[in-house]
């Protein structure tokens, strides 16, 4: 199998994958980076969102092989240290989880909106967040965290995160 170079959460990482096979796969069993989810397979529920190169993109249906060398961003890399992104401290405060499954793809997509535009509306938001699922329903209080942490992004001009 070929090495495939791949840079996530500002580290380089060689693996020997086949280049057709899943990022979310390669990111699970080979790097053990286990916050993506996989839900449905098919790139629709967005629990296995990540960011690359800052767009959210779904990393079950996104091939290995075409992401070398571009930046990955993981659930995993956007704190920095023991400080929470923006727009993790946001859904912690607003409740936006119950179970948890979908929260990592909705934070990662979440920042990817913030990116594209620091300052939507809520239907820009509802519009934007259309392909994450939550079975738990709490999409009211992700579409409060999400406004939360544009705000708070606002105050302090922060771009913290998603691809350092």
């Amino acid at each position: 199998m070929p090495t495939i170079h791949l840079a996530i959460n500002g580290r380089d990482y060689p693996v020997d994958a086949d280049p057709q096979t899943s990022l979310l796969t390669v990111l699970r069993e080979h790097l053990d980076l286990t916050g993506s989810k996989y839900g449905c397979g098919e790139g629709q529920c967005g629990a296995c969102t990540v960011l690359i190169d800052g767009k959210a993109q779904r990393s079950c249906v996104t091939r290995v092989g075409t992401v070398s060398q571009r930046q990955i961003t993981t659930i995993e890399g956007l704190a920095a240290g023991e400080e929470l992104h923006p727009v993790q401290e946001a859904f912690l405060e607003a409740g936006a989880m119950q179970c948890g499954y979908c929260t990592s793809g909705m934070i990662m997509s979440a920042v990817g909106l913030l990116k594209r535009n620091p300052k939507p509306q809520e239907k820009e938001i509802i519009d934007f967040m259309d392909g994450n699922v939550c079975r738990c329903g709490t999409y009211p209080r992700i579409v409060s965290a999400i406004q939360k942490a544009a705000a708070a992004m606002a105050r302090s001009g922060a771009e913290r995160g998603a691809g350092r």
